[in-house]
């Protein structure tokens, strides 16, 4: 609808959770959707056949490389973040890392420490604070 694609479209559905008091340990590949509440300690990464939608609520914690096409973040990241599609950051996001996106959102109260870079055509765009030389 609108332009949209098979292959950008998000995933609305989640078929799996990652429950508050769990801690995994190790790398993560998932397709469709995936709801964090509890810790990773390792990288995410959606495959890339298929759209993924990555959802970290805001008592998760992730230390580890993100990569996924769609993200809603509200809880804390200790890594980078790629997203090839959106990336929503809610009010309660802590990013420490760099976050590549296409499409971004970040509302009220969410914090990146790390570099905005926009991802446009293949080219990357680095937001740079207006004092910046």
């Amino acid at each position: 609808m609108f332009g949209r694609t098979k292959s950008n479209a998000v995933q609305s559905r989640i078929d799996s959770l990652i429950g508050a008091g769990t801690r995994l340990d190790g790398d993560l590949s998932f397709s469709g959707g995936l709801r964090v509440d509890g810790e990773v300690h390792g990288s995410i990464t959606s495959d890339e056949a298929q759209p993924g939608t990555l959802v970290i609520s805001e008592q998760a914690i992730v230390e580890g490389k993100i990569s996924v096409s769609h993200a809603v973040i509200n809880g804390t990241v200790l890594g980078p973040i790629v997203a090839t599609g959106s990336l929503e950051l809610l009010p309660n996001a802590r990013v420490t890392g760099d976050v590549e996106y296409h499409q971004i959102e970040i509302q009220l109260g969410a914090v990146v420490e790390g570099r905005l870079v926009h991802q446009a055509g293949g080219r990357a765009h680095e937001l740079k604070l207006a004092s910046s030389s």
